[in-house]
Formats: C-alpha cells, sequence, structure tokens
C-alpha cells in the first residue's frame, strides 16, 4: 500500500496545498471544546464516570469522519494518477559466454574465502548489469561442458553460478577445451558482438584441444575473447590432495598462470588479458569490460496513465455521509 501511494503522481498537486488547514481545523475544535466546557466542584467524580455511556465517550471523536472527509476530498482534486512506464528495445544485445576454471586449485585462499568464491560473486554483480544481453555459462577443469545455455534469464544463469562447486569434473587445467565449448555456444549467434570472459588460476595441462587453435576458431568465429587470469603473485595457501571424505588438504605453493598464453589468446581475437590479483581487481576488470562491451540500444519510452481519484472521492463522499447519518440518528441532539 505505501509503495502504491509513493508510485503516484498528481495532476493537479497545488490542491495539497489545502492540506495544511488540517492541523488548523484540529487547533480550533480543540480550542472550541475547550470553551464550551463547564466547571463545577463536587467531592466525587466517581458516579457521573459509571454513569458514562459507550455513545458519550465516542461523540467527541465524531469531528474526525468529517476530517478524514476533508483529505480525501482534496487529495481527490489532486487528481492522483498512476504511471505504468513500459519500454520497447529495437536492438539486439551481446552474446556473452562466461567461461569458468572449477579446477580445485581455485579454491586456493589468496582471495577471502577463495578464489573461486570470489569468481562466482563478482560474474553475478556482472551479469546484473548486462540487462538485454544473453549470457551462458561454461566451466571447464581438465574437460569443460556447458553448465547453462545462452538465455536472457538471468536469474537462471546467477542459480547454476550459486551451485557450482570445485571438483565436478577430473582435477586439471584445460584451457583450449573450456575456449572451444565456449564458442561452440556461439557459433549458430546472429548476435552484432560475441564474447567469452575466460576465467582461469593455472596452466593448460589437459584436453585434446590446444588453446591456440581454440583461439582461432574463436577469431574465426567473429568472437572477441577476454582472458583473466585469476591468483595473487607469489605464494598461496593451495589444495594439493584430497581425504577420503572430500576434505581438501592445504599447503603453500608458487602461483603459476600461463600469462603468455592468456595474452596470446586474447589478442588473437581483438580482446584484452587481465590479472586479478585480489577482488578489488577482479571487480574493476569486469567493470572495464562491461565499459567496453556496449550495444547502442535504441528504447521508446511511453506512459500509461490511470486515473486514482476515484477511492478518495469515494471514501471521502462515505466518511461524510456517515457523520451526518450519526449525528441526525444516534448523536442527535435537541436544540
Amino acid at each position: 500500500m505505501i509503495n502504491w501511494f509513493q508510485s503516484l503522481e498528481f495532476v493537479n498537486p497545488w490542491w495539497l496545498y489545502l492540506l495544511l488547514l488540517v492541523p488548523l481545523a484540529v487547533f480550533w475544535y480543540l480550542k472550541r471544546l475547550r470553551d464550551q466546557q463547564v466547571f463545577m466542584t463536587i467531592s466525587s467524580t466517581k458516579p457521573i464516570r459509571e454513569l458514562r455511556s459507550l455513545r458519550s465517550r465516542i461523540y467527541p471523536f465524531l469531528p474526525i469522519l468529517s476530517l478524514l472527509s476533508l483529505v480525501g476530498l482534496i487529495i481527490a482534486l489532486a487528481r492522483p494518477q498512476l504511471s505504468l512506464k513500459e519500454e520497447e528495445v529495437k536492438a539486439e544485445g551481446i552474446d556473452i559466454v562466461i567461461a569458468m576454471d572449477v579446477s580445485s586449485s581455485m579454491l586456493s585462499q589468496d582471495f577471502k574465502p577463495d578464489r573461486f568464491s570470489v569468481s562466482k560473486e563478482v560474474a553475478k554483480s556482472f551479469i546484473d548489469k548486462r540487462i538485454y544481453d544473453r549470457i551462458a555459462l561454461v566451466v571447464f577443469a581438465a574437460e569443460s561442458y556447458t553448465q547453462c545455455p545462452l538465455t536472457t534469464d538471468h536469474r537462471v544463469v546467477k542459480d547454476f553460478l550459486d551451485g557450482l562447486q570445485c571438483g565436478i569434473l577430473e582435477d586439471g587445467t584445460a584451457i583450449g577445451m573450456g575456449l572451444a565449448s565456449s564458442v561452440n555456444r556461439v557459433k549458430d549467434s546472429e548476435a552484432k558482438s560475441k564474447v567469452v570472459i575466460l576465467l582461469t588460476d593455472g596452466v593448460n595441462n589437459s584436453g585434446y584441444i590446444k588453446p591456440m587453435t581454440a583461439a582461432e576458431i574463436a577469431k574465426e568465429m567473429g568472437t572477441k575473447v577476454y582472458t583473466i587470469g585469476v591468483g595473487s603473485r607469489g605464494r598461496a595457501l593451495t589444495p594439493q590432495s584430497r581425504r577420503g571424505n572430500g576434505e581438501y588438504l592445504y599447503r603453500m605453493v608458487n602461483v603459476n598462470i600461463d600469462e603468455q598464453l592468456l595474452t596470446q589468446i586474447a589478442e588473437s581475437t581483438g580482446g584484452k588479458y587481465y590479472r586479478a590479483t585480489d577482488e578489488e581487481s577482479l571487480q574493476a576488470i569486469y567493470t572495464e569490460i562491461d565499459a567496453l562491451e556496449k550495444t547502442e540500444m535504441e528504447i521508446t519510452t511511453f506512459k500509461r496513465y490511470s486515473e486514482e481519484y476515484r477511492p478518495f472521492l469515494l471514501g471521502a463522499m462515505l466518511l461524510f455521509f456517515l457523520e451526518v447519518l450519526l449525528r441526525m440518528s444516534i448523536f442527535k441532539t435537541i436544540p
């Protein structure tokens, strides 16, 4: 109800200035009521209090009906309207594939709580900004597959991101496989721009498709690839083995990212390579990609209005007639 009232627009807002009369009316009524009081001294008011009926208790509040009726009438005169905005988008967005490394090294704790959790959250923030784009999600480790095909239902994509876990694929880093699966997602797309954002924290050591072969395919398909290397510089607490119950065992190891390969992939397709050493730099990278990959939209906006004065006018009339009815019946006084 509050949100509905906040959405109202008034055609004749100057009528609302009459609401300033409401506190004056309240002051006048209280002063008049006080002037009409007659005082007398008696030993005890207990017998009189016991004689007070429900009618006598309600009567002083009767003018509130008139006051509310006046407020409703003033609002009705201001002609409240509810505006309904609609948009027609006359241009295509961009097809974007987010290819995310899900190997165990993504659980390294040089990011808080780890690289994988931060990467998912920052990706979701990026998705929220791409209102008109179709987005797909590809995951890879020693192999790759499509987690979510291209869709404009961004809630579904984010739900898949939330459900991602490291260890769902055989451990390893198949950058070529991840890129090839991503390109395959957009090969039949008719979008004006096709983009792959490939995020990894390691060196290509698995898969039967070479990364540069996949990059050549992306170039032939007119797909631009942005690559992101995730990991601090130096050493990081990284999973090295696993217990029988699935718990990872960590130790400090050197952070090793094949930045030369990732740079070659990006530059060969007209994209760019980025290094994210913490959450802030990863957010900045996605912000830059968001700014680089924009499509001009021709948007026609129009408004439809619905008149909302009727409930206020009807309420004012009902309250007014209710007060008149009560004064002429239950609260009727003899002159």
